[in-house]
């Protein structure tokens, strides 16, 4: 509507201005949808990634993964944190002008099919392996980990349906140590799907701890598995659990990531030395990525690999990146 009226107003005064406007417009809104359909996030062998580069800062891009560090497509969305699975994305960002924020479902080419508003700064995204089921992590107070005095809130929503499965997990029957558990300190993030879209992963804490811990949306239940694992991450094969666990037991002092096998519950703890505070995702069967900031305001990221055995060292997989995703 604004626009309508700025064209009359100029065309009283300025026909030939007003024609200009017009055509400039339009080509912007052409130059835009052009961006977005070369980047197509169905299933194949690419990465989409969240963009750290000077210039494209925030806009989300696609990079191949036989050469992650080449050419990639820039389209022009943007959001603060993205996962993306089966064609479906998630992009968490901010809602206007104002300091609120909203989930957007992105399909194919980025296009926007559902926005809902979100409490709280967004921090952890993760979609089904299918595609149906898109979750996110919002802090409610605090934007930080450290020291343990924050609150979060968590939301699951099924793409097919429009219905929010877990608005918040804090009201399912959560036990813990094989013991029924309630507590006013509750809290829950970094949810991960497993295979079948019934079973799911996250952290819990409570009094000072933290736990892994399996739920069941159908039963709406929710139990411990092990301690000081943080933002899981399930395998492709659904046997595996990656995740950041603190230093020590003490975020204080930083993350390292891990590997646990979930039929064993026994840890792998990976060969990287760098603090990583991220949500760490699976390249492959047997490799890990994460994000590592080069600067301490957050500006500037890139994407590494890592061996999921233990072995190997870390390796730069896409410059100037987070928020990476297999398009598997």
């Amino acid at each position: 509507m604004r626009r309508i009226l700025l064209t009359s107003i100029v065309a009283v005064v300025l026909a030939g201005g007003a024609g200009f406007y017009i055509r400039a417009a339009a080509h912007r809104d052409d130059a835009a949808a052009a961006a977005n359909e070369e980047v197509d996030i169905a299933p194949g062998p690419k990465l989409l990634v969240r963009s750290t580069a000077d210039g494209a800062k925030g806009h989300l891009a696609v990079v191949s993964a036989a050469d992650p560090g080449g050419p990639r497509k820039t389209s022009n969305v943007t959001c603060e944190r993205v996962y993306a699975a089966a064609g479906t994305a998630i992009c968490l960002r901010p809602d206007g002008p104002l300091a609120t924020y909203q989930i957007v479902v992105l399909g194919r080419h980025l296009e926007e099919r559902a926005s809902y508003p979100i409490v709280g700064v967004p921090n952890r995204a993760r979609v089904s392996a299918d595609g149906r089921l898109v979750t996110w992590t919002a802090f409610v107070t605090g934007d930080s980990y450290n020291g343990g005095q924050f609150s979060t809130r968590v939301g699951v929503l099924d793409t097919n349906t429009d219905d929010v499965l877990a608005d918040t997990l804090e009201s399912y029957a959560l036990t813990r140590d094989g013991r029924p558990y309630q507590a006013a300190d509750v809290n829950y993030w970094g949810v991960t799907f497993a295979p079948g879209d019934r079973t799911f992963y996250a952290t819990m804490s409570s009094a000072g701890h933290r736990y892994l811990v399996q739920g069941d949306f159908a039963a709406r239940t929710v139990r411990t598995l092990a301690e000081n694992v943080e933002c899981p991450s399930v395998s492709p094969d659904g046997t595996r659990i990656a995740f950041k666990q603190a230093v020590g037991g003490d975020p204080a002092r930083g993350w390292r990531p891990a590997v646990l096998d979930l039929a064993t519950l026994r840890p792998t703890v990976l060969a990287e030395t760098r603090s990583v505070d991220d949500q760490i995702a699976w390249l492959d069967e047997h490799t890990v990525m994460y994000a590592l900031h080069r600067d301490h305001a957050g500006e500037h990221a890139d994407v590494w690999s890592l061996p999921a055995d233990g072995g190997g060292a870390a390796t730069l997989l896409v410059p100037d990146a987070e928020s990476p995703a297999y398009l598997r």
